[in-house]
């Protein structure tokens, strides 16, 4: 049997331990100890792009935002389907999750942050959010495991009805507000219809044969 390979370890602001392996070839990030991504699953986050993405992909100069790195999956997913003239915005709070990306020894998502489309935000992505109101045709979430934070903490703020208000502000007209979620959650869902949104949930398995199904999200801002 191959054993794995821990390559690195990274902390979270709240002080969680995220650790990157690789194992036969397949690449996963784990918090404190926990599967939270992997190259093997990745069929939800590919999708995520794929929704939010192609409603706006025609809009000339379409400008996306893409919270959470990953391991480059769902920003992948936006380059192959927006134009040439789109603008993506990825915003990561680890430094480290940026490194392994970058790092071309990995095949992770080194050449699609090459990419002029895109601009790489070391930081809070609820602080870009709210610098650039009414910057976005498309908004992708996916900082977390959902409303129910595994990696940070502070992230949960995202999901509270200040955070939605902040997104749907950053939002430009008919715009799409699209979030990652480890399970359905009927009252996340709910709170974006109050926040003036129309919403539709997608479940998604994990993996093109099966496997967990996620939740996508999405608001659309009339």
């Amino acid at each position: 049997m191959k054993p794995f390979r821990r390559l690195g370890d990274a902390s979270a602001p709240d002080g969680s331990v995220l650790s990157l392996f690789e194992h036969d070839g397949d690449y996963t990030i784990r918090v404190n100890g926990v599967e939270l991504m992997s190259t093997r699953r990745h069929r939800s986050e590919d999708m995520l792009a794929e929704l939010a993405c192609g409603p706006v992909r025609t809009r000339p100069g379409a400008a996306v935002l893409i919270g959470g790195l990953g391991l480059g999956f769902t920003l992948n997913a936006a380059l192959h389907l927006l134009p040439t003239d789109a603008h993506v915005v990825v915003v990561e709070i680890v430094e480290a999750v940026i490194d392994w990306n970058r790092n071309v020894q990995y095949p992770l998502a080194a050449d699609a942050l090459r990419d002029p489309r895109v601009e790489l935000v070391h930081g809070d992505v609820a602080d870009v959010l709210r610098s650039r109101a009414g910057g976005f045709d498309a908004i992708l979430l996916d900082v977390d495991n959902g409303a129910d934070a595994l990696t940070t903490a502070a992230n949960a703020a995202l999901y509270r009805a200040e955070g939605i208000r902040t997104a749907v502000a950053a939002l430009r007209p008919e715009g799409v507000l699209a979030y990652w979620s480890a399970n359905d959650d009927r009252a996340f869902a709910e709170a974006l219809r109050r926040a003036g949104l129309t919403v539709d949930v997608a479940m998604v398995s994990a993996h093109a044969r099966g496997g967990p199904r996620h939740a996508l999200i999405l608001g659309r801002r009339p």
